[in-house]
C-alpha cells in the first residue's frame, strides 16, 4: 500500500499551479502572476476555509425555508392551491408516479444535503488537520466538484416534475418564494465547493500538529 504521507507535493519543490489554466510555475515569488494567462498565484486559496464555511453556513439556512416554501402555485378552472417540495413528492406518490416521486425527493432533497453534509466533513477534517484517508477525501471532494457542475437541475426538476402533478387541460402554473431560496441553496454550495482548497487535505499528514492554515506554506 502507497505510503500517502510519502508522496512528494508541489509546494516544498517550489512550485505553483496556476487555478485558471493550469500552467506550473517553478519558484514563482509571493504576489507573482501567471506567465500564461495572467493570473494571480497562489500556493493555497486564499481564506479558503473560512469562504468555504462562510457559503455552506448561508445554505444550511436557506435549506429550511427551500423546503417549507411553497416551489409552486397552480390554478386550475376554480381551484387554485401551493405546492412545496415535500408536498410534491407525496402527491405525485399518490398519483402512482412513484418514479416521478422518487426523482424529486432524490434530487431536491437528498443529494442537496449529502453534498452539504459531505463537504461540511472534510472542513471539519482540513481544520483539525486529520491526517485520515487523504486520497480517498480527495476523491470525494471530486465527486462534489462534479456533481456541482449539473446542480441547477435540481431546480428544474423541482419546478418542472411538481407542476405535472395537476395538470391537465386547463391550468396555469407561477414560481414560489421556494424555488429562489432552493435556487440560493445550489449556488451557494456550488460556491462553498469551489471555493475549498482540496491541497489542504494533503498539508495534514505532513503537519499533523498544527490546524490547516488557509495561508501558503513558508
Amino acid at each position: 500500500m502507497t505510503d500517502d504521507t510519502a508522496i512528494p507535493r508541489g509546494a516544498p519543490l517550489g512550485l505553483i499551479g496556476c487555478e485558471a489554466c493550469g500552467l506550473v510555475v517553478e519558484h514563482a515569488a509571493a504576489d507573482a502572476s501567471c506567465p500564461r494567462c495572467g493570473h494571480r498565484l497562489h500556493a493555497r486559496k486564499p481564506d479558503s476555509v473560512t469562504r468555504s464555511w462562510a457559503y455552506l453556513l448561508a445554505a444550511f439556512i436557506l435549506y429550511l425555508p427551500a423546503n417549507l416554501l411553497p416551489v409552486l402555485h397552480s390554478k386550475k378552472l376554480f381551484e387554485e392551491w401551493s405546492d412545496t417540495i415535500m408536498s410534491g413528492v407525496v402527491a405525485l406518490w399518490k398519483d402512482g408516479a412513484y418514479d416521478l416521486a422518487i426523482i424529486v425527493f432524490t434530487a431536491s432533497v437528498v443529494v442537496p444535503l449529502l453534498k452539504m453534509g459531505a463537504l461540511a466533513l472534510l472542513l471539519v477534517q482540513v481544520q483539525r488537520g486529520s491526517s485520515y484517508l487523504p486520497r480517498e477525501r480527495t476523491r470525494l471532494y471530486r465527486i462534489l466538484e462534479f456533481i456541482g457542475h449539473w446542480s441547477m437541475l435540481d431546480v428544474f426538476a423541482v419546478a418542472l416534475l411538481v407542476a405535472l402533478v395537476h395538470f391537465g387541460a386547463l391550468g396555469n402554473a407561477e414560481p414560489g418564494a421556494g424555488v429562489v431560496a432552493f435556487g440560493a441553496v445550489v449556488v451557494l454550495t456550488m460556491l462553498a465547493t469551489m471555493s475549498f482548497d482540496p491541497r489542504l487535505i494533503w498539508d495534514a499528514p505532513r503537519t499533523p500538529a498544527r490546524r490547516a492554515s488557509d495561508r501558503p506554506p513558508t
